[in-house]
C-alpha cells in the first residue's frame, strides 16, 4: 500500500452531533402528513443515511411522498435545524493534529453540499478541509459511494492512499465500494455491530482512538485494511 495521505470524514455523527436539528426537522416534515411522533429519539435512524431513502425505508412513503417530505424537512432545517448542532468534543483538536502532520482532510457526507459547507463554516472547521462534498439538492449524488468517489475524482486521490471515517454502515459500505479503507466510529449513531457487519477495517470508540489508529496506520504498525 502507498502511504496514507488523504482522510475523508462523514459529517453528521462524526464531526458534529446533529441530533436536535435533524430529529426536529423530520418531526416537522412528518407533521405535515398528520403523523405524530411520541419521542424525538424514535427518529434517530434518520441520522446518517440519505433522507429521501429514509422516508421510504423507515416511514414506508412512496417516492412522490418521500420527495415532498424532504422539501418539508428542508423548510425547517435550512433556517433552524442546521444550527441545532454541536461540534463533537475533541474533533477540532484531532483535525488540528492531523493537519499539522500533513494529512489532506475532506468531508464526504450525504447531506446536501450547500448545507454541509454552511455548517462547517458556522462551527469554524472550514480551515481544516480542502474540499467539502455532499449530495445535490435535486437528490443526485446522495449515495455515500457516489460522494466518496466524487471526492477521490475531484482531488485526484488514489483510493489506496485514502481513509474514510464515519459512524454508520453507509460510510463503511461506500468506502469499500470505492476501494477505500475505513474507520467506523462509536461517537455517533451507529452500533458496533452495524459497523462490523458492514466491514469496517477498524473501530474507534472515541475521538482519541481515531487519532491513534491513524498514527499506527501512518507509521505502518498496522495495515490500513
Amino acid at each position: 500500500m502507498e502511504r496514507l495521505q488523504s482522510i475523508l470524514f462523514d459529517l453528521d455523527g462524526t464531526l458534529t452531533d446533529p441530533k436536535e436539528g435533524i430529529t426536529k426537522s423530520v418531526e416537522y416534515a412528518l407533521g405535515k402528513f398528520g403523523i405524530t411522533v411520541e419521542h424525538p429519539d424514535l427518529l434517530l435512524p434518520y441520522i446518517g443515511p440519505p433522507l429521501y431513502d429514509s422516508f421510504i425505508e423507515i416511514q414506508g412513503f412512496s417516492a412522490e411522498k418521500a420527495a415532498q417530505a424532504v422539501e418539508y424537512y428542508r423548510e425547517r432545517y435550512r433556517t433552524l435545524g442546521m444550527f441545532e448542532n454541536a461540534v463533537i468534543p475533541g474533533i477540532p483538536e484531532l483535525l488540528e493534529e492531523l493537519q499539522s502532520k500533513g494529512f489532506n482532510l475532506y468531508v464526504a457526507t450525504s447531506k446536501p453540499t450547500v448545507f454541509a459547507e454552511e455548517i462547517i463554516r458556522h462551527y469554524g472547521l472550514d480551515s481544516y478541509f480542502r474540499h467539502v462534498a455532499g449530495s445535490n439538492l435535486d437528490g443526485t449524488r446522495s449515495k455515500k459511494k457516489e460522494v466518496i468517489q466524487y471526492v477521490l475524482d475531484e482531488n485526484h486521490i488514489p483510493p489506496e492512499t485514502a481513509l474514510m471515517i464515519g459512524d454508520r454502515e453507509h460510510d463503511i459500505i461506500g468506502a469499500k465500494a470505492c476501494g477505500v479503507a475505513s474507520i467506523g466510529v462509536m461517537i455517533g449513531y451507529g452500533s458496533e455491530a452495524e459497523l462490523q457487519s458492514a466491514g469496517a477495517d477498524h473501530i474507534a470508540y472515541n475521538v482519541k482512538d481515531i487519532g491513534n489508529i491513524i498514527s499506527r496506520i501512518h507509521d505502518n504498525l498496522i495495515d490500513v485494511k
